[in-house]
């Protein structure tokens, strides 16, 4: 197998990616000299697709997040094929205790105290909810002994973590709905305001705010244009997954989506 050229992978992706793609061109070309697998962080989907495109059919790439939904999850990469169980992917689950009948959380304020921990964003995976109070979060398990001792405050509301098996997850709340709307053309900016029902000018402004994200990454440029596939995502909306776009009257399109809500729990 050849090594690969970050440089070539660079007209698939967006500029913003290319620090992405250089690490992960790094990581593969280390397996390729050295032959030994590797594990890597939590990875969003766009992230893992960059990886799967880097691999090409010259590697097994073998994902897992916690549970069998998961939206971020570690990835395995090796040259031949391994029957991997979850335990190879060194997954920790947390359930996230505290007085439920005196407070409440909300996943705002449990993202936030995982993020300004002192670990990077990568080091863990879902935090899910069964809609009921109940809270649980993924987390690599080599850092297991740090999440369980560094974090006792999330928000106002004192916690506890407490380590289960993964055969103790939450039923995730599903709350998505399928929506639509139509919009004048594939414009990110056309077909944000939308599904969202806002003005092209406040799509604008949230662009120029950093609020809106395509495939996982901050979009500034309302004039990119959108394939079905795409996630987009703004702010205190929520997040759509574009699923069929068909010719409608007078030449404008019907854009249709799964639906996941900005989370307020």
């Amino acid at each position: 197998m050849d090594k690969r050229q970050a440089s070539s992978f660079y007209p698939h992706f967006a500029i913003e990616e290319r620090p992405t793609i250089d690490q992960f061109v790094g990581l593969f070309n280390r397996l390729l000299f050295t032959g030994q697998s590797f594990l890597t962080d939590f990875l969003d989907p766009r992230q893992r697709q960059i990886m799967e495109t880097i691999a090409g059919g010259e590697a097994i790439v073998q994902a897992f997040g916690g549970y069998e939904e998961a939206e971020k999850c570690r990835l395995y990469i090796s040259l031949e094929w391994e029957n991997l169980r979850p335990d190879d992917y060194q997954v920790q689950l947390f359930e996230i205790e505290y007085p439920q009948k005196f407070a409440s959380l909300r996943h705002s304020q449990i993202l936030g105290s995982l993020a300004n921990s002192g670990v990077k964003t990568d080091t863990f995976g879902d935090i899910i909810t069964d809609g009921q109070g109940r809270w649980q979060f993924f987390a690599e398990k080599e850092l297991a002994g740090f999440f369980a001792s560094q974090i006792d405050r999330m928000g106002p509301v004192k916690v506890r973590l407490e380590e289960k098996p993964l055969k103790d997850s939450l039923e995730a709340e599903d709350n998505s709905e399928i929506i639509s709307a139509v919009a004048s053309s594939m414009r990110l900016d056309a077909v944000l305001a939308a599904l969202s029902n806002k003005s092209r000018s406040q799509v604008k402004e949230a662009l120029e705010a950093g609020e809106v994200r395509l495939n996982w990454h901050e979009e500034e440029k309302g004039e990119s244009l959108l394939k079905v596939g795409d996630i987009l995502s703004l702010r205190r909306f929520g997040r759509v997954k574009l699923l069929s776009v068909q010719p409608s009257k007078k030449g404008r399109l019907r854009v249709e989506g799964q639906f996941w809500p900005a989370k307020r729990q």
